[in-house]
């Protein structure tokens, strides 16, 4: 139910950006402004990556198989990583058109056409954003949340072009350093996307929270001290693996062992919804 959702929003970001898409290249051509249609390429972008996610959450709500015994969860995140690469690379298109506009040294009238287009792009694509991130963090989607920036990168770079648009009239260079200060929001975009997504690509240590709660559930477990330590965690979207090392005394039989670190790995379950593997070092 929670990937339907996230399905359907994604449907509705792509239809919504293909309209933003048509309306602000056409105020952009009227007006002869390279900010306005460069956003509007950089708000096509937004369905490319909106594609993007939506194969990565179909892909992701596939059960385990032979082949990926634990999931397709990562198709999020390497969807993820594909919308800051297309921020980068609409970033750095629209850098190079700036500096362009700069060197020509030419003038933008802008006009009421582009004041309209730019306010509804300005509102539309932040209540895009919001919900997008709503959805993402309700759902445990990464690429949810990250399209919702992705939309918001483009509420921002809207807020910046009506401001220019009102003290254009007073300097020539205003539609360069707009396209200019526009591309920076759209590097530090694609900065916190990769960042976060290759870090869980790669692999995080076990936050103290939940390493604590780990701990804590010990004690349920076993009337004496389990020394949980050595914490490894997978994550594959909604579905986490961890395993974790306990030390019993070298006396207990093969079967309590067993039952220990099974009655654990149930309660971890229950209680996180992760699925642990515990290994029994000797205490001795």
């Amino acid at each position: 139910m929670e990937n339907k959702t996230g399905i359907l929003a994604t449907y509705g970001s792509i239809l919504l950006n293909i309209f933003l898409f048509a309306i602000k290249l056409w105020a952009g051509i009227v007006s002869s402004s390279v900010a306005i249609i460069a956003d509007a390429w950089h708000t096509l972008s937004d369905s490319i990556s909106s594609v993007a996610v939506l194969i990565g959450l179909k892909v992701s709500a596939k059960p385990a198989d032979k082949e990926h015994p634990y999931g397709h969860g990562r198709a999020e995140v390497i969807a993820s990583i594909i919308v800051g690469m297309l921020l980068a690379i609409i970033g750095f298109s629209f850098l190079k058109e700036s500096i362009l506009k700069l060197q020509s040294r030419s003038e933008v009238e802008y006009g009421t056409v582009a004041i309209v287009v730019t306010v509804i792009s300005l509102v539309v694509k932040e209540i895009m954003a919001q919900y997008s991130i709503i959805i993402g963090k309700r759902t445990h989607s990464k690429s949810m949340v990250a399209d919702g920036w992705h939309h918001r990168s483009d509420a921002i770079s809207s807020l910046v072009i009506l401001v220019g648009i009102f003290i254009g009239h007073y300097y020539w260079w205003i539609d360069g350093v707009l396209g200019i200060i526009v591309s920076l929001l759209l590097f530090y975009t694609t900065y916190s996307i990769l960042k976060e997504n290759i870090s869980h690509l790669l692999g995080e240590g076990i936050e103290d929270d939940l390493r604590k709660e780990i701990v804590l559930l010990a004690n349920e477990v076993a009337d004496f001290e389990l020394y949980p330590h050595h914490f490894l965690v997978h994550q594959y979207g909604n579905h986490t693996e961890m395993t974790f090392h306990i030390r019993l005394p070298a006396e207990f039989t093969i079967h309590h062992a067993h039952e220990i670190a099974t009655n654990y790995e149930i309660l971890i379950k229950k209680r996180t919804n992760i699925q642990a593997t515990v290994h029994i070092d000797s205490l001795e």
